[in-house]
């Protein structure tokens, strides 16, 4: 597989950014199974302290990758949860509606089908994904992995005291910290309006700080009639825990994921 990174010009951000892109290699991957016309895209989001280069330092995902057919794009939001902020820096329109056209001009082999476009993303990232595949209705799965899915006053204490944040950070990312604004930017409100053809997937360990939030999410997601598939196990707010779902993600998605072969 390739790995490459590229510096582009964001209009919406009006400055330089940096992606992060792994591509499929023909050489690795059954003659049978290359298709340089359609190739399915994966967009993988980050987390709080993250950036484009997180998941390929702290993950086996070029390994993991190396026989299958799937594009991943790994952006950066900073700390800007994936939002248009309210210190007018538009980071959710620079990821979900000029990066994809971006790198079509990069990559006009990339599919634009929705059934082969994915998001996925961990922690902030996880919020991130829903976030952008329920606004958008663009995405055929999205899956969140520990994921700040129950966006709330109980979300916001939680990350004061978990994420050394204070409320002047928050502010200057979603506004106000009142109920009524709270409540547009939460996943629920969002899932609501979407048009619900979207495939979810969410994973969260018992140990995590966010796991409750993530029960009450689902739970309510379910109600709202998303399509959601939920796994919980013993696990922490880390990589070891990310880093071992990753496989578990690439055999949910409707694509051919080629496993490695591992010596006994």
């Amino acid at each position: 597989m390739a790995f490459l990174k590229i510096e582009y010009h964001s209009k919406a951000l009006a400055m330089e950014r940096w992606v992060n892109v792994i591509y499929p290699d023909g050489f690795e991957i059954d003659e049978s199974e290359v298709d340089d016309t359609d190739i399915p895209v994966l967009y993988l989001l980050h987390g709080m302290g993250g950036n484009e280069n997180s998941w390929q330092k702290r993950t086996d995902i070029e390994r993991l990758l190396r026989h299958t057919n799937l594009i991943v794009v790994m952006p950066s939001t900073d700390l800007a949860w994936y939002t248009n902020t309210k210190y007018q820096m538009a980071y959710y329109d620079a990821i979900a509606l000029e990066l994809p056209q971006v790198l079509q001009r990069f990559f006009p082999n990339m599919t634009t089908k929705r059934e082969k476009t994915f998001i996925a993303g961990l922690s902030m990232g996880g919020y991130g994904a829903y976030k952008i595949a329920m606004k958008t209705n663009r995405f055929s799965h999205a899956a969140s992995f520990s994921g700040a899915l129950g966006y709330s006053y109980d979300m916001l204490a939680l990350a004061l005291n978990d994420t050394n944040t204070t409320p002047a950070y928050w502010e200057g990312i979603f506004g106000e910290l009142t109920p009524e604004n709270f409540e547009q930017h939460s996943l629920s409100t969002m899932a609501e309006a979407s048009d619900k053809k979207t495939k979810y997937y969410a994973w969260c360990g018992y140990e995590d700080f966010l796991f409750e939030l993530n029960e009450r999410a689902v739970k309510g997601f379910t109600e709202l009639g998303l399509d959601i598939e939920y796994h919980k196990d013993h696990g922490k707010h880390e990589w070891y825990y990310w880093n071992k779902q990753l496989e578990k993600l690439f055999e949910w998605l409707p694509i051919d994921y080629k496993k490695e072969e591992r010596l006994s």
